[in-house]
């Protein structure tokens, strides 16, 4: 079945530097497109970043360009979301997701905390 499972959110200090993963299985990674979201409590799940399933194409929120880089390793079934320069309204418990045909499927998130 399909598995996705984000790892690498944590505390840290405003200005800091994260990379969370995103590790899926159950499906041909190499085939499909990958999402990062976001979401804090109250608030309705947020699009932070996407990647093609060649990596030919990204796109980005606009709060997050020029901070955040969003790759992938295909090879590792991996995306990947490098996030610089945190900003304390980036608190928030980060998923991924992918769209297999006509459903969706998400992680179980990672919690990212920006806190002096």
């Amino acid at each position: 079945q399909v598995q996705l499972v984000e790892s690498g959110g944590g505390l840290v200090q405003p200005g800091g530097s994260l990379r969370l993963s995103c590790a899926a299985s159950g499906f041909t990674f190499n085939n499909y497109a990958m999402s990062w979201y976001r979401q804090v409590p109250g608030k309705e799940r947020e699009l932070v970043a996407s990647i093609s399933s060649n990596s030919v194409r990204t796109s980005y929120a606009d709060s997050v360009k020029g901070r955040f880089t969003i790759s992938r390793d295909n090879g590792k079934n991996t995306a990947y979301l490098q996030m610089n320069s945190l900003k304390l309204e980036d608190t928030a418990v980060y998923y991924c997701k992918v769209v297999l045909r006509y459903d969706s499927y998400w992680g179980q998130g990672t919690q990212v905390t920006v806190s002096s």
